[in-house]
């Protein structure tokens, strides 16, 4: 891990320090527009639900090759092939790659699994030039890891997709506390993504065996049937389809992705960045590659959790089962909708910076769910989370979204009554009247819903 120099940095850091986090990003976004600032312009949010978005959120005006252009943290992690882990996550009692005092600000160079994988012959070079993208716009880090990762076997058809980076030692932090994860700047390092989806994957998959999921029929499965290639054990042959898609500015001069609309056509979307993959340490395991820490399903660690609210100006807390807690981070996103239904969001690499914070029991500083399970927060929501089976992979695997329902709704209850002292009846009536309950995404094993409960309704007029 290097230390940053800039005294941009410094400065930035004094801001935050004087005007509070998100006083900090009005004021950035005051300053900048919705337009643009030095560094390019940023992606705009106008819904209170719609995923964050600020100032830290730009258009590149380089590539941000390792080491190569802003770096806002105190602290900085590269994604070198003997650091990171592909499709597993930390253990309980993994080696950190980076240690840092509690407070402190860390960017990290995340790389995309998307043009990296075996079905896409694990050549980022190659895959991304015949999509008309130059060798100096491919990153070196994803071209290293996909020739060079050693660290684990990889078997495309077991381990989880994503390049996880870390975990970092956070000071001070002990099981039964809570890491307050604060999103400060998300800057795309590629001016494109890949948005792909898999055979026996996605919300319309073709089950084991064969077998078509209940309410539609085989000829609705996608990718197709008659495209399904897995037979031949040959990952480049699966039939599995990736969508380039690159970025451009779209209105207003917001970052966009582009996707074609028939011959002729194009649909045009903001983007959005956020890391789809944060947590801390939460099983123990015997080998990188145990079940249990496989990269797809969230967990009570959080992990792979794919909420799409959290963006720059975010909060994430997530309880500690692991002494410096271990935090992880990977499955880097430049837009997503809610359900990631087709399998991946636009996935692309990011340059994300947080500030780690460990919180006591009794602080005051972290929801009280988040001692038990993940919590989030926007500048404008409160945001309540379920899963549908939070251990994991361990002791079998479900994906029913009623669950996750039911447990977002119980732990908007718990915040409701103890954190904001509403009667627990009131509580529920008004989560009936008034917030609202999305589908995280229903793509990952263990499947999410989360709650967004705004918080003007909860100031006095």
């Amino acid at each position: 891990m290097e230390s940053s120099r800039p005294t941009n940095r410094a400065v930035r850091e004094a801001l935050i320090e004087r005007l509070g986090r998100r006083g900090f990003l009005r004021a950035a976004a005051a300053v900048t527009g919705a337009a643009g600032s030095l560094l390019g312009a940023q992606a705009a949010s106008s819904a209170s639900s719609s995923p964050s978005a600020a100032a830290p959120s730009l258009f590149p005006r380089e590539i941000l090759q390792p080491g190569k252009g802003p770096i806002h943290g105190q602290h900085y992690l590269r994604s070198l092939p003997d650091q990171v882990r592909w499709g597993y996550v930390p253990a309980l009692d993994s080696e950190p790659v980076a240690r840092m005092r509690s407070g402190e600000t860390i960017t990290v160079d995340t790389v995309s699994h998307e043009g990296i994988l075996e079905d896409q012959g694990r050549d980022p070079v190659a895959y991304f030039g015949r999509r008309g993208v130059p060798r100096d716009q491919v990153l070196d880090d994803a071209v290293a890891i996909a020739a060079d990762y050693s660290r684990t076997e990889r078997d495309f058809d077991v381990d989880g997709p994503h390049v996880v980076t870390g975990p970092v030692y956070v000071e001070g932090a002990e099981p039964g506390d809570v890491l307050k994860v604060e999103m400060l700047s998300m800057l795309l390092r590629v001016p494109y993504g890949v948005v792909s989806s898999r055979h026996g994957k996605g919300a319309l998959p073709r089950l084991a065996g064969g077998g078509v999921p209940a309410g539609i029929t085989l000829e609705e499965i996608m990718p197709p049937v008659g495209t399904d290639g897995r037979a031949t054990g040959d990952p480049t042959r699966y039939g599995d389809v990736s969508v380039f898609t690159p970025v451009r500015r779209g209105r207003n001069g917001v970052p966009s992705g582009v996707l074609p609309r028939g011959g002729s056509g194009e649909v045009v979307f903001p983007l959005h960045p956020f890391m789809g993959m944060m947590g801390v340490a939460f099983a123990p395991a015997d080998t990188l590659t145990a079940p249990s820490l496989n990269s797809i399903p969230p967990t009570l660690g959080g992990g792979n959790i794919d909420i799409n609210l959290l963006g720059v100006g975010a909060t994430f807390f997530l309880p500690v089962y692991a002494e410096g807690a271990l935090f992880y981070t990977g499955d880097s996103h430049m837009a997503m909708g809610d359900g990631e239904v087709a399998l991946t969001a636009m996935e692309g690499s990011l340059r994300a910076t947080f500030r780690l914070t460990v919180c006591k029991a009794g602080s005051g500083d972290a929801p009280s769910v988040a001692f038990h399970y993940p919590f989030a927060e926007t500048s404008d929501a409160w945001v309540p989370i379920g899963l549908s089976d939070p251990d994991g992979s361990r002791n079998g695997q479900v994906n029913d979204l009623n669950i996750a329902m039911r447990r977002a709704v119980v732990n908007a209850l718990d915040f409701l009554q103890d954190d904001l002292g509403m009667d627990r009846a009131v509580a529920y009536a008004y989560l009936s009247a008034a917030a609202d309950f999305e589908i995280s995404q229903v793509v990952d094993r263990t499947v999410g819903v989360h709650g967004v409960i705004r918080k003007d309704h909860f100031t006095a007029q």
